[in-house]
């Protein structure tokens, strides 16, 4: 059977629809582009601000419930973050600034009074006391002459402080705009949330709204594990510091809590309870160091590897091991938000093998 060509006029037609939408792409994809470039500078707080959101979200849900208006829900949560976080810390930042005066102090007079000979506890350490035994020359011959050493370095000293003092100032300043995100959120979460379930209806119908929420849980989850592994691990650190009687317990613990919580200087709170031990030792205190380094062994470092998996699961609906996988995956591929994008990432590719995996289930031959 035969069937009838387009005509000239057909064709032309064709070809101008298809030029249109050709066109309309491009200029979709150049609106993108230009908001992408917009935003890229705000990127960083975007995201962390949107984590924050989802990870307090429950809250917020509570106070919607009980009577409270979104806004002035936002108001609430943006002030009770405030008085938990930069309240504390602004408290705490003389007293930090002090100890941090004392240690370097102590550690100046310690080098300056350095003994002949590495002591014999000191010496008798597995894997690194030969290496300080044959250092300890090296370390004594610094003594009184510490200003003389460092003057070589002090230009890039200099520079080091100035770009540590440049990071901290645009980090303060993300975290401020990621408090504004936050409080947006809060405030227009539920139009957000329904126009993106409606989006991810539209692409991939069920399997997409469940998608978006398996990542909503995911990211959760994995905030609850962070933060909550971070407090709970600041008060164990502070209790242990406080009954052994080592001095600076709050400003030890809230930094055991960044420590924490910044995932990269987590192996700083071993440091932080083992020092506190040395400390102990140093004055003669052994009983209570071995208490320290027991405590800080068992209860503070051991809290990370049990609570954190359990609070993060608790979120998602991901087998445990998928979610580890995630946040470390994630931790080396994008630094730290990546704690949050990995198992989110993870858990979108989860929840759309499994409705796929359902769908193809489901059926029955013909």
């Amino acid at each position: 059977m035969q069937t009838d060509s387009p005509g000239p006029e057909e064709r032309h037609a064709t070809t101008v629809l298809m030029a249109e939408r050709a066109a309309v792409l491009i200029l979709l994809a150049l609106l993108l582009y230009g908001v992408m470039r917009v935003l890229e500078p705000f990127g960083m707080a975007i995201a962390f601000g949107a984590f924050i959101a989802i990870g307090t979200w429950p809250l917020r849900a509570f106070l919607v419930r009980r009577g409270v208006r979104p806004g002035a829900a936002a108001a609430v949560m943006l002030a009770a973050v405030i008085l938990v976080v930069a309240v504390p810390a602004v408290l705490m930042a003389p007293g930090l600034g002090e100890q941090i005066g004392v240690v370097v102090a102590r550690g100046r007079a310690l080098l300056e009074n350095l003994p002949p000979a590495a002591p014999s506890w000191l010496a008798d350490l597995p894997v690194v006391g030969g290496r300080i035994a044959q250092g300890w020359p090296r370390l004594q011959a610094l003594q009184g002459d510490l200003n003389a050493v460092l003057a070589p370095y002090s230009g890039e000293i200099a520079r080091l402080l100035v770009d540590i003092g440049q990071q901290a100032a645009a980090s303060l300043l993300q975290i401020l705009l990621a408090l504004v995100v936050a409080t947006m959120f809060w405030a227009s979460g539920d139009r957000m949330v329904a126009q993106l379930e409606d989006i991810a209806g539209r692409l991939g119908g069920e399997t997409g709204v469940a998608a978006v929420e398996a990542a909503g849980g995911a990211v959760r989850g994995v905030a609850w594990g962070v933060v909550g592994t971070g407090i709970l691990q600041a008060l164990l650190m502070g209790v242990g510091l406080a009954v052994a009687g080592v001095p600076g317990a709050a400003v030890l613990s809230f930094l055991t809590m960044v420590f924490s919580i910044s995932q990269v200087l987590g192996p700083l709170v071993i440091v932080t309870w083992g020092g506190a031990a040395a400390w102990l030792y140093g004055q003669g205190d052994t009983g209570w160091a071995l208490f320290m380094l027991v405590w800080g062994g068992v209860l503070v470092s051991g809290s990370d590897n049990i609570v954190r998996p359990l609070l993060i699961q608790r979120g998602s609906a991901m087998p445990l091991g998928l979610i580890i996988l995630g946040v470390f995956g994630g931790l080396i591929a994008f630094g730290f938000l990546g704690l949050f994008v990995g198992p989110a990432l993870l858990a979108v590719g989860h929840g759309l093998l499994g409705a796929w995996r359902g769908a193809g289930g489901s059926r029955t031959p013909a």
